[in-house]
């Protein structure tokens, strides 16, 4: 998809970069697969806010995604590209041979028409779906499982991906968006290409409108609240606040939060770039 600027016929389209949607081919989503969303507005079952700057925001309905692409060895047809406001990627509605109709997260170069497959059978073409063992080392993919039939769990944002870079055993070796390079179990399941709407990150909203249509309410800066409401609040005038921390005292800018043993120490290879 491109981007489109506007001309600034009001002060909220001046700095305004939008998709043009120029990939979106469905203006409906398919009914079998919508269901209802509701929101919590950040409130618990008693009725009190506790997360903050949450609430408003259009209605929205839940688009359900095959995460675990299991219907395997059945070839889909691609009916459309459509636009999901639960997430930041495009999806695909698949009409598999046998009636079966699915959503699967769009990716990078999948266009109507086009034929997808999952299992061992599949080939590693955009979009289908293989088994670590399977994939040709050095492959892009995305939407990777962590443990083997729980559905994929790794690069599902826009334009994000991961690189198979060797098998090592019973693990594949596989360097993550992050930079983290990190080791999968190779029984686990992986799509073959980059996540769609690589250009999400180069959208300016340009009104801050825009953030409450999607439900989010203004973020207040701790410097400038109470002591009752925040460490780093308080004091004469302008004053500073301190050493950054967020709001229950945990210090920010360098801090290690990484518990020191955690389980999944042992699969990390290399860990990300600072």
């Amino acid at each position: 998809m491109g981007l489109k600027k506007f001309k600034p016929i009001t002060p909220g389209q001046r700095h305004k970069i939008n998709s043009d949607y120029s990939s979106i081919t469905a203006a409906k989503p398919e009914k079998s697969l919508v269901k209802g969303k509701s929101k919590s507005g950040g409130r618990n079952n008693d009725g009190r806010m506790t997360m903050r700057y949450i609430g408003g925001g259009h209605k929205q309905k839940y688009r359900v995604i095959d995460f675990k692409r299991d219907k395997e060895s059945v070839p889909a047809t691609v009916k459309a590209i459509e636009y999901d406001p639960n997430r930041t990627a495009n999806i695909a509605l698949l009409y598999y041979a046998d009636g079966e109709k699915r959503y699967i997260i769009a990716p990078e170069g999948l266009k109507v028409g086009d034929k997808v497959m999952s299992g061992k059978d599949a080939t590693p073409n955009v979009g289908n779906t293989m088994y670590l063992s399977d994939i040709p080392l050095g492959t892009v993919i995305h939407n990777i499982e962590l443990k083997p039939g729980k559905g994929g769990a790794i690069a599902r944002g826009a334009g994000t991906y991961a690189q198979l870079n060797a098998r090592d055993g019973r693990y594949a070796v596989v360097k993550m968006p992050s930079g983290e390079t990190r080791m999968i179990l190779i029984t686990c399941k992986a799509t073959i290409g980059s996540v769609s709407n690589s250009e999400h990150n180069l959208v300016v909203s340009g009104k801050a409108g825009r953030s409450r249509w999607l439900g989010r309410r203004p973020r207040v800066r701790g410097v400038v609240m109470n002591p009752v409401d925040h460490p780093m609040g308080g004091g004469e005038g302008r004053n500073s606040g301190g050493h950054p921390r967020s709001r229950n005292g945990m210090p920010a800018k360098g801090y290690k939060t990484r518990a020191k043993k955690k389980y999944s120490d042992k699969f990390i290879v290399e860990k990300r770039k600072k």
